[in-house]
């Protein structure tokens, strides 16, 4: 990423994120979405101090949102040649948990529809005692415009992602200082 690059999100992601916009604090999803990607240059701050590693550059993602302890919700660019919405979605945790939360952007919209965050994706094998999912209707209606090829419940997009990056945490440790 460039730092003049277009930092806008994709429509379908814009959607979402404006609805999640106005529910913070309301359905107990702890996820806070940004206005843009973060600029070039933020995404390689965050991700130096997230690893310790000055060497790193933030090439590989882009950040788009954060949880209340800080954080992150990011594309992970690791598919070369596919665009941003085939990427997958990733949580890396201010206490340094770390997931792949969904496959891609159709994926994560389906995960979101169902009452789901990052923070609660990444965390669902050791969820919060009294945490209910509250699926959100118009999230749903997004999810069912953008990405009707992707319907599944939360569960099952935790579970493909999982299975598809397997190594996920390992790669991203092996990274850290």
């Amino acid at each position: 990423m460039t730092p003049n690059e277009d930092r806008r999100f994709p429509a379908a992601l814009a959607a979402a994120m404006a609805v999640r916009l106005d529910c913070i604090g309301e359905d107990g999803v702890d996820f806070e979405p940004f206005g843009a990607f973060l600029t070039a240059d933020e995404t390689t701050d965050w991700w130096r101090s997230w690893t310790g590693n000055r060497e790193l550059n933030g090439d590989g993602f882009r950040v788009f949102g954060q949880d209340g302890t800080g954080g992150s919700v990011a594309f992970w660019l690791i598919r070369p040649g596919q665009a941003l919405v085939e990427q997958p979605v990733v949580f890396l945790g201010s206490e340094g948990e770390t997931g792949v939360v969904a496959r891609n952007l159709g994926a994560f919209l389906w995960l979101l529809a169902d009452g789901f965050g990052p923070w609660e994706a990444a965390t669902a094998c050791d969820p919060e005692p009294d945490w209910v999912a509250h699926p959100n209707r118009e999230l749903t209606t997004i999810a069912e415009q953008f990405a009707p090829d992707h319907r599944a419940p939360a569960t099952a997009v935790i579970e493909q992602a999982t299975r598809e990056f397997p190594d996920f945490d390992d790669s991203i440790m092996a990274l850290c200082r």
